[in-house]
């Protein structure tokens, strides 16, 4: 994990060295200043020597002003170390996800992948700039000053010796305590974003509903869980800082008590008042450095939990990928699954078993099958979306893993089952298909997918701008553009994931005869619960629980399919859709 982190470093390194060399510039500068005034005390205002104070103090002031510039390019470049250290993180944890396949996707969710993004990444930048800045200055403080304590008094400097070593043991101790909650705690935010996200994304829904008390109650609980494990981290800290300040305290007394004794006692020859002043100041530096150490302890705690999250997904690998040598181009569309057998990752049973099927370049199949009979899944392995789990799929005569993914993906384009437009305009949503698209070209999709007619009445037509997920676009208008956006890829395969739902069967009608006209050479995949939608391809594929129930013409299935002569029967006689002839299918 620490290797994974360090590399994230690239383009820091340099300040974040100078950080660290400039902090222990200043504490240098600060643990010269007492022995200074000790100087000043005895030498010059005892002895009465006014030349001592004045040259003393000029090098007082030029320690201090020393100090001040080491400790302002510290904070600066800190800050620029952690912040770019931070920028690092998230680039590159978002460019690993946009190779993560499908199945990779499903290991994390999305309010997961957000708030590691954000709230570990803040996080772990905090941490950065603490270990930087404190983690460098407080050992070294405290060190320092450990020295020039021993070396004007060692008994005296003995005191710190044990308050150090009592304050170290508590500490780990506290912190021990502490980081179980703080480890639980960020886990618990994944579900407080989810709770956000879910509720903003499905506003409507909710209102529509008139469930806004049961998302509020629903966000209370998600935000009560995140308060108390913060709660009871907290408890535990708060120990931190009345032993501290009892260290502290105690220090103090036993140093000014003993000193003064020494002082009394000896006639100022043992020990005098410059050193008294000076262990006191010593002994702040070094409990300051403590309670600084303790802070850093903290930031660290809090945010291992958040470094092991960002780890993972930095280290996740795709479960896809390229073979030594892959093909380069996809000759035609034609389509071979042989004994296909496919099962997601955590689910013990496949969803598609023994597929085998032979499908010419240029034929449209139809597919239908009820709820849950794997239609969406069979069509997500020609894009090697997924891996098929037993079996091979074949595209122009190649097993698709022996191309390459990009090449493979721009010879095949899907229209999913929930459509995304993208915030922007409406050409720039159909660039997506062909971002050197002319508008001649995107003007011919949106005839083929019909969707020119609704563009048109648009003020800005194409330059119309489209809200984020295409809210402002009725459901019908949004598949329709995401058809066309797939026509401009020009594909040997074209897959419509129950695309036209939301579409009138007249329009349906006319995509469809489109299709037949304007890319007679595209295989085309058609899934669909209309038969209306089905009924001209040339091939229908009837899926039952994850198995070919039926592979043949509309006409061979009407004559010889029971499930597809149901569907058809209950459709034409205008009594439903698929799913009513009880969901045996």
């Amino acid at each position: 994990m620490l290797n994974t982190l360090a590399k994230e470093t690239k383009g820091v390194r340099l300040v974040s060295v100078l950080t660290p060399v400039c902090m222990i510039g200043e504490v240098i500068m600060e643990m010269i200043l007492p022995r200074l005034m000790s100087t000043i005390i005895d030498d010059g205002v005892t002895a009465g020597n006014l030349s001592v104070i004045y040259r003393v103090g000029g090098w007082m002031i030029v320690a201090a002003a020393v100090g001040l510039f080491f400790g302002v390019m510290g904070g600066v470049l800190g800050a620029r170390a952690s912040t770019g250290y931070a920028r690092n993180l998230r680039r590159s944890m978002f460019k690993n996800i946009q190779t993560f396949s499908f199945a990779n996707m499903d290991k994390f969710s999305t309010a997961g992948l957000v708030t590691r993004m954000t709230t570990d990444v803040t996080n772990l930048q905090n941490a950065y700039q603490m270990i930087l800045r404190m983690a460098i200055r407080a050992p070294a403080s405290m060190i320092i000053a450990m020295c020039m304590a021993f070396s004007i008094h060692a008994g005296l400097a003995r005191i710190y010796l044990v308050a150090v070593i009592f304050l170290g043991v508590c500490l780990v101790i506290i912190m021990t305590r502490a980081s179980r909650y703080f480890s639980d705690a960020f886990k618990k935010y994944d579900n407080l974003n989810e709770s956000v996200q879910e509720n903003v994304s499905a506003i409507r829904v909710v209102k529509a509903y008139v469930r806004e008390d049961f998302e509020s109650e629903k966000f209370k609980k998600a935000s009560g869980n995140v308060q108390q494990l913060f709660l009871k981290a907290e408890k535990v800290l708060s120990y931190n800082a009345p032993l501290m300040m009892a260290t502290v305290y105690t220090c103090i007394l036993l140093i000014s008590w003993l000193g003064a004794r020494m002082i009394v006692l000896s006639g100022a020859t043992e020990f005098t008042t410059g050193e008294l002043m000076s262990m006191l100041t010593y002994c702040m530096n070094i409990l300051t450095s403590l309670m600084m150490l303790s802070m850093v302890f903290v930031m660290i705690t809090m945010s291992a939990a958040s470094a092991r999250r960002i780890s993972e997904v930095l280290t996740e690998q795709s479960t896809l990928a390229n073979c030594d040598k892959p093909f380069m181009e996809v000759k035609n569309g034609a389509v071979r699954f042989d004994h296909v057998c496919f099962r997601y990752k955590d689910d013990g049973r496949d969803v598609l078993s023994d597929i085998s099927l032979n499908i010419r370049s240029g034929e449209t199949v139809g597919i239908i099958g009820g709820t849950g009979s794997s239609k969406t899944s069979l069509v997500q392995l020609l894009p090697r979306l997924y891996d098929t789990t037993a079996g091979h799929v074949y595209i122009g005569g190649e097993d698709v893993r022996s191309y390459d993914l990009d090449t493979l993906r721009n010879s095949v384009a899907m229209v999913l089952q929930k459509n995304e437009l993208f915030s922007g305009t409406i050409a720039d949503n159909l660039r997506w298909g062909n971002k050197n698209a002319t508008q001649q070209e995107l003007e011919d999709a949106c005839k083929q997918a019909c969707a020119d007619e609704f563009i048109e009445r648009f003020p800005d037509k194409y330059e119309t701008h489209i809200d984020q997920g295409g809210a402002n676009v009725s459901g019908g208008q949004k598949q329709r553009l995401c058809i066309a956006r797939a026509l401009l890829k020009k594909p040997k395969i074209l897959i419509l994931d129950d695309s036209t739902s939301a579409v009138d069967t007249a329009t349906d009608a006319k995509i469809r005869r489109s299709f037949a006209e304007k890319i007679p050479g595209t295989t085309v995949f058609i899934i669909a619960q209309r038969i209306s939608s089905v009924e001209n391809a040339d091939k229908v594929l009837v899926l039952d629980g994850g198995r070919v129930s039926g592979f043949g013409t509309p006409a061979e299935m009407l004559a010889t399919n029971p499930i597809y002569q149901e569907v058809y029967n209950s459709q034409t006689q205008g009594s439903g859709d698929f799913d009513e002839k009880g969901g045996e299918a």
